[in-house]
């Protein structure tokens, strides 16, 4: 039987051939996979058109050890992080600067509203000791797209650094450090790029990353130390993940051969499009509003009908081969859909077939959908 196809922002359903790269194993030491680093932190930086400012440091774990990891080194110990939280990562990274003893001032919009830029102006000329500014890129918990080149102007105008959770953009939605200035652009290998969970990496802005020194509160999430260890031997300082670093060079070589950023774009946007018409067609309703969504999740009100319960839906799509997301919102019911992966309008057309399979088999499909 064909593997569940996963319907979700990452981890995600990856192609053959990136599944196939992880069956050698290798030598952490060894110089072939030294030169393996050393080939995917080029790609990343060139993706983002950032090798002449910036740095590439991969780091072992989730893209949350990531985030954790640019604001802890590069946020001095007597710093203020603003943070723009429209979602629950942006509420996390709030949260995680907090427990690691630094101080926070939140910037708070609705869930389904991305960052106003003239708030923003407001917020920082109201709050001198903010150094840095934390954002998140598309926030995950609704699939919100806030408008990084707008904020970042801001950001820059007022003499502040950016640091960017860009976890379910990067890859796909263009972030170029010509157009965009950033202090530490965050991402991981099990999003946009199509590779698997294990590692993720931060691109961060040269000078400032070797000002920080003695900045981080923790030795395994120390960003500077991570790359000048990495220069200065090829290695990473502790057990890296070898298998999740040859997929995602596996991935890239797929993502570049396919045509990079933008075609990879082009074809979560159909896979979006598909999937909102498909919605539609099923009478669901996305929460959010077209100019905001980005192409990556979709947040769906749950269908108003008395005795819904998502973990029977899940289930249901699940024994038809596909794999929902549950909804992070607590204001109302909904599930979520993701569109990014190794998919395509194929299988996006056999994900609204089971869904709506789902739906009529447990009653849930509204009355209007029922008629026709």
């Amino acid at each position: 039987m064909r593997e569940p196809v996963l319907l979700t922002p990452g981890p995600l359903t990856t192609s053959l051939a990136t599944k196939t790269a992880m069956l050698r194993d290798w030598g952490s030491w060894d110089t072939a996979f030294n030169q393996l680093s050393a080939s995917v932190c080029s790609d990343l930086l060139a993706i983002a058109d950032a090798g002449d400012s910036h740095v590439c440091v991969p780091l072992q774990g989730s893209g949350t050890f990531a985030v954790e990891a640019a604001i802890g080194t590069l946020l001095p110990r007597d710093g203020t992080l603003l943070v723009l939280v429209n979602g629950a990562y942006g509420e996390r990274m709030a949260r995680l600067t907090e427990v690691m003893g630094r101080r926070v001032v939140r910037l708070t919009f609705a869930d389904h509203q991305a960052v106003c830029p003239r708030r923003l102006a407001a917020a920082l000329a109201a709050h001198p000791e903010c150094s840095h500014v934390g954002v998140i890129h598309c926030e995950t918990s609704t699939g919100l797209l806030n408008p990084l080149e707008q904020i970042a102007g801001v950001v820059a105008a007022a003499g502040r650094a950016l640091i960017i959770d860009s976890m379910s953009a990067f890859g796909a939605l263009p972030v170029l450090a010509r157009q965009v200035p950033f202090a530490a652009l965050v991402s991981s290998a099990n999003k946009c790029l199509e590779g698997v969970p294990g590692m993720a990496f931060v691109l961060a802005e040269r000078q400032a990353l070797l000002a920080s020194a003695a900045n981080s509160h923790s030795l395994a999430l120390d960003l500077h130390d991570q790359y000048v260890y990495l220069q200065r031997s090829g290695q990473w300082r502790f057990t890296p993940p070898t298998h999740v670093l040859a997929g995602l060079r596996a991935a890239l070589d797929q993502y570049l051969a396919a045509g990079g950023q933008p075609a990879r774009l082009a074809r979560y946007q159909a896979n979006a499009a598909r999937l909102r018409d498909g919605l539609r067609r099923l009478g669901l309703r996305s929460y959010l509003a077209e100019d905001v969504q980005a192409p990556i999740i979709f947040t769906v009100h749950a269908p108003p009908l008395p005795g819904y319960r998502f973990a029977a839906l899940y289930q249901a799509v699940r024994a038809r081969g596909f794999i929902l997301y549950p909804g992070k919102l607590t204001s109302c019911e909904t599930f979520r859909i993701g569109c990014i992966g190794a998919l395509d309008g194929a299988e996006i057309d056999q994900a609204l077939a089971a869904l709506a399979a789902a739906l009529d088999e447990l009653g849930y499909l509204p009355a209007a959908e029922v008629a026709a």
